[in-house]
């Protein structure tokens, strides 16, 4: 199809509208421009086929033979374009608004904030899927991932909203009394990381420590990580804003904490969002 020789799509639609209700006020008022307007649209048309798509010499101006040869086609064809538009947005609306992040962030930020977002929109079903390895954002799955790091991810769009450092962390009575200056001191203690991740070793990595780790190392689903830290289980790499309070309290020592400027961040595909994931992302804003 050479799309060149198409007239264009307000002219067409112009003509469709004049064609339905059979008055240039008519039409403009459904096309909100005015009758003069739609005459103008009308006579490009015709100038533009060739053809002469109204019979301009009664009292009323009538439809040709090729005016309603055209007509016919056009209401088939917007007829078309308007079933399937309404069935993409169905089909866009009834599918729930898929979330991933991970199980740590999901159990200590998302979850005791998450009944005021379902209180103020009653109407938006959710998927959330907590895991520790990075899924892939795709159309028709995942709409938004919540991502902790430098929000650096090539080819998908993030926002900050959440800055928080990462912090080492240990229970007192895991350390007793022993006091550690370097990151090198750390290889003898058991170590606890998420599933999914490799937070020990990278940050271990990170200060310049290439020796293998002496002490154990545990992975254990996010949502009991912080519980097992607190029971001096082992040391593990956190976001301090989930054990700010533990720190606070004496619950938990910070050991080391690594200033970079990092937090979690609204990560998404570019391009348009659906209504849904934008209330959502409204809402992760003003929290």
């Amino acid at each position: 199809m050479n799309w060149l020789d198409l007239p264009s799509l307000s002219t067409l639609r112009a003509f469709c509208a004049y064609a339905e209700t059979g008055s240039l006020a008519k039409a403009g008022a459904s096309l909100n421009v005015s009758h003069a307007a739609v005459s103008q649209q009308l006579r490009a048309l015709e100038a533009h086929l060739g053809v002469e798509l109204l019979d301009r010499g009664g009292r009323a101006l009538e439809l040709t033979a090729a005016g309603h040869h055209l007509a016919r086609a056009l209401q088939l064809g917007f007829g078309a374009i308007e079933t399937a538009v309404q069935e993409l947005s169905r089909a866009g609306s009834s599918r729930p608004l898929h979330i991933t992040c991970t199980p740590t962030f999901a159990a200590h930020w998302l979850m005791p904030r998450l009944a005021g977002f379902q209180q103020e929109y009653a109407d938006i079903d959710l998927v959330v899927d907590p895991v520790g390895t990075v899924s892939e954002l795709k159309p028709g799955g995942i709409d938004l991932a919540l991502r902790y790091g430098g929000g650096n991810w090539p080819g998908l769009q993030s926002e900050l909203f959440l800055s928080s450092p990462m912090v080492v962390i240990a229970a007192p009575d895991l350390l007793a009394d022993r006091r550690v200056h370097a990151p090198e001191e750390l290889l003898d203690f058991p170590w606890l990381e998420e599933l999914g991740t490799t937070e020990a070793a990278f940050w271990l990595r990170s200060r310049g420590v290439t020796q293998a780790q002496r002490g154990a190392r545990v992975t254990l689903p996010g949502n009991l990580l912080l519980e097992a830290v607190r029971a001096g289980q082992g040391v593990a790499v956190s976001v301090r804003e989930f054990v700010k309070e533990d720190l606070r309290l004496g619950r938990l020592v910070e050991l080391f904490t690594e200033q970079d400027g990092r937090g979690y961040h609204i990560v998404t595909r570019p391009g348009v969002q659906r209504p849904e994931a934008r209330r959502f992302i409204s809402w992760l804003r003003k929290q």
